[in-house]
């Protein structure tokens, strides 16, 4: 028992360190201030609160005008940055200009992933596919925990049972480790589920105390979001948008209501403008391309038809574990590196 006591200890050590020491890196990196409004837009609210500042920003000075029933048109083709093109661009690819199409459309588009690789690059988010393993290695730890605790009791009825000596339990020699470990994997887990990391909340706040005051519609956006969108008209609209693919909602017995417009196509083109694709997932990096779809993604492994934390799949196709586009008929190619084109906050 005092061999199987070390071991178990050593273990608990072991696990507790590779753990925290993981959640340390991931979530580190030279940090530093953000570049510009669509930046502080992704850090508050992913690929949509970029969508909703560059069309803020376009219909403030009349670039763009949208009226009702949600429908887009460009008064001025006329953009300034790269994400004001991609509004342009999915602008001619949209259904009869309907704001919510064209809304994910900008979601999805590369000039829009790419800033989330950026940002990760920095260490002001932390992409995708490196929370998701985090969060495995805590699970992991939890379970081990909670497992062996169970398992410690036998031990001690077998150990009392073979010699009636008074003794500790073995139980509770165990018992310290396993509550440090069960409680190490739980904090970890929850931090790790955080996507912007203490540099990136450090970064959005040093923006908003310099830029806050300033009058101009997508800053307000960036900063705010769709709450702080001047003109009334467009407010009702985007956020009309932002709710025409929102996920079903359950009710207080646990049922799923889905809105009548809500289908599974919907959903799998939400998950896929929800996530990015960051420079060392599965899914991107490493120059790895869509041969179908034309872009390329960094980061992100991705599943059930969308882009799971962060695929960068444009013109509509998501990836499937980046092994196959979904809604776009082209394939994608990956191994721990493959790219998709096309993926919110």
């Amino acid at each position: 028992m005092d061999l199987l006591l070390i071991l178990v200890h050593l273990a608990g050590a072991a696990g507790i360190a590779l753990v925290v020491t993981r959640v340390v890196r991931t979530r580190g990196g030279p940090g530093g201030p953000v570049h510009d409004r669509y930046e502080v837009a992704f850090l508050n609210g992913g690929p949509a609160r970029v969508a909703d500042t560059a069309l803020a920003a376009l219909q403030a000075d009349g670039r763009l005008a949208v009226g009702g029933p949600g429908i887009v048109a460009v008064v001025r083709p006329t953009a300034y940055d790269p994400v004001e093109r991609a509004v342009l661009q999915e602008h001619a690819a949209a259904p009869h200009g309907a704001l919510h199409h064209l809304r994910l459309g900008v979601m999805r588009h590369p000039a829009v992933q790419e800033i989330g690789d950026a940002l990760a690059a920095r260490g002001l988010v932390v992409d995708p596919a490196t929370r998701r393993t985090t969060a495995r290695w805590c699970g992991a730890l939890v379970i081990s925990a909670f497992a062996l605790f169970p398992i410690s009791i036998v031990l001690t009825v077998i150990d009392f049972s073979s010699d009636t000596g008074f003794r500790l339990p073995f139980v509770f020699k165990v018992a310290p480790i396993l509550f440090v470990a069960l409680i190490t994997g739980i904090v970890c887990g929850a931090v790790s589920a955080r996507q912007v990391t203490p540099a990136g909340r450090r970064a959005i706040l040093a923006y908003g105390r310099e830029h806050g005051r300033v009058p101009d519609a997508g800053r307000l956006v960036a900063l705010h979001g769709l709450r702080a969108v001047p003109d009334a008209v467009l407010r009702e609209q985007l956020v009309a948008a932002a709710r025409f693919h929102a996920p079903p909602r359950r009710n207080q017995r646990g049922r799923r209501h889905s809105p009548s417009h809500f289908s599974s196509s919907d959903a799998a083109a939400l998950g896929v403008a929800a996530e990015w694709c960051a420079t060392n997932s599965a899914c991107g990096g490493g120059g790895g391309s869509c041969s179908g779809g034309g872009g390329s993604c960094s980061s992100g492994s991705c599943s059930s038809g969308s882009c799971s934390s962060g695929s960068s799949c444009s013109s509509g196709s998501s990836c499937s574990s980046g092994s196959s586009c979904s809604s776009s008929s082209s394939s994608c190619s990956s191994s721990s590196s493959s790219s998709c084109s096309s993926s919110s906050s």
